[in-house]
């Protein structure tokens, strides 16, 4: 089969610090929140990790996910931090607004020497801004960054296998899409010895729900890693999504989410940051 076609709807970070990693999102940022779940078991996808314990997960972007390309931020209630490796690069955000937010809120940043800035979240994640602005139908986050020791292997699988269409490539590093580089995994080459560490995450992609064992085959065939199984997930009170996770050469993680249950659990819920805040205030643990 040579007809995925994914469409790319989030990133996931795993967070330990919920307080000040929403205000780095909200105010420095300017993501709204999206919507907000709370959960009380482990996930059967391992969402939240290899964990067993309460968790939530917050969406955070710049506008619905239906258009655009978001972040889901999980939190494993009672854990503080996680040891960060080097197979996340960073996401790249083009904004003429992130510098004012940044220095009025007195946020620390680089400017690097091709004048992009370099701002690091809370729990260490890069953040790349291109300093202009962008257009009024342009979803600002324009790609993530992938690192990875084969850079071959990488355009293989992710062009080979998934069809992703490449968009510009030299020795060093490549750039991937499914929408013709409206949003993008840009997966940069490094030498030292990879290391995922715990704040791993994943990328998520909707496909027809029709599509997925077809996927599912399709990686098998390749001789490809299928983490989890064909598995429905629910969420309380909201609809349930099947899923399938894969790994890619280098353990990156790959959701391909049903989109027609994904429509509706996506949708933007405006009482979610008044929820998020109340559970904020509340939680224990929180540093």
């Amino acid at each position: 089969m040579s007809g995925i076609s994914g469409r790319a709807l989030h990133h996931v970070f795993r967070i330990g610090n919920r307080a000040a990693t929403m205000d780095f999102y909200r105010k420095i940022l300017g993501m709204k929140v999206l919507r907000h779940e709370e959960f009380t078991e482990t996930c059967a996808a391992q969402c939240n990790g290899p964990y067993d314990n309460r968790w939530s997960k917050t969406m955070v972007g710049y506008g619905d996910e239906s258009t655009h390309f978001v972040i889901e931020l999980t939190y494993n209630y009672g854990v503080k931090s996680y040891k960060l490796g080097n197979d996340f690069g960073g996401v790249t955000i083009k904004s003429k607004t992130v510098l004012e937010k940044a220095q009025l809120n007195k946020y620390p940043y680089e400017t690097l020497n091709d004048g992009r800035l370099l701002l690091k979240a809370p729990d260490g994640f890069n953040f790349f801004i291109l300093n202009e602005a962008a257009a009024a139908d342009e979803d600002p986050i324009k790609f993530i960054i992938y690192n990875v020791t084969d850079l071959s292997a990488s355009i293989k699988y992710w062009n080979g296998i998934l069809n992703m269409t490449i968009i510009r490539q030299d020795a060093t590093s490549a750039l991937l899409s499914y929408n013709n580089g409206r949003f993008g995994i840009e997966f940069k080459k490094i030498d030292e010895k990879f290391d995922r560490a715990e704040a791993f995450g994943r990328i998520a992609f909707g496909v027809p729900y029709a599509l997925q064992p077809d996927i599912s085959n399709l990686i098998e065939k390749n001789s490809q890693v299928i983490l989890t199984p064909l598995v429905t997930l629910d969420t309380p009170g909201k609809a349930s999504v099947r899923v399938v996770i894969l790994s890619d050469p280098n353990g990156h993680e790959i959701c391909f989410v049903d989109d027609e249950g994904f429509s509706q659990l996506s949708a933007y819920d405006p009482s979610s940051e008044a929820e998020l805040d109340k559970f904020i205030k509340k939680d224990p643990f929180q540093i």
